[in-house]
């Protein structure tokens, strides 16, 4: 029978870019403290990032080497395997949006699950837990509209919903005035406020 770290391996191989690898996974394979250990032993020769405590990821091997899976490809496991929302933060959205010509430096997306960081490599991706009204119309543009305007703040949400609605279409202002109810009062006027 083969080392338990090349038996974890042999699995991983099977898996798609940025799922997460936890030790229960392997508990059929060996008792937890001898999972843990491969684990650990496999991070430490690079076979395996160890992103956070408990969950690994594999690295991608390329013709150019080896690198960190995409932070794209992460979120995208994180968010079918959890059932958790996870959204671009407002930052990002507001950028997106031509709100602000600043590039978040770092990679934040709001979640409905407990707020994390995960270690990708030498990049550093957070999940901050955020209220339901900030993850509405999750994949949707209205809903990037809402992260936006949280971002920017009560102060100048009104003249950047200004701003934004120019570039809605009429279906994606309905979306977001069928929301207005489910936001801070300070959004919920200007946005119940906007015209088909």
């Amino acid at each position: 029978m083969p080392p338990l770290g090349n038996r974890i391996l042999e699995f991983t191989k099977e898996l798609p870019e940025g799922a997460p690898i936890a030790a229960k996974a392997f508990l059929h394979l060996g008792k937890r403290a001898a999972v843990d250990q491969a684990l650990s032993r496999l991070a430490e020769r690079g076979k395996l990032l160890r992103a956070r405590r408990g969950v690994y990821l594999r690295p991608v091997e390329s013709r150019f080497g080896v690198r960190a899976p995409s932070v794209e490809k992460v979120v995208e496991e994180a968010n079918a395997r959890s059932g958790e929302t996870i959204v671009s933060s407002g930052a990002a959205a507001a950028n997106h949006l031509g709100l602000t010509t600043q590039v978040p430096v770092r990679q934040v997306y709001l979640t409905s699950g407990p707020s994390r960081e995960l270690h990708l490599g030498k990049q550093v991706v957070q999940f901050k837990h955020a209220p339901r009204w900030q993850l509405t119309l999750a994949n949707r543009r209205a809903g990037e509209v809402v992260r936006a305007l949280a971002w920017v703040g009560p102060q100048t949400a009104e003249r950047a919903l200004r701003s934004v609605s120019q570039k809605l279409t009429p279906t994606e202002v309905s979306e977001l005035k069928s929301v207005a109810s489910s936001l801070p009062t300070w959004l919920a006027k200007p946005v119940s406020e906007l015209r088909v």
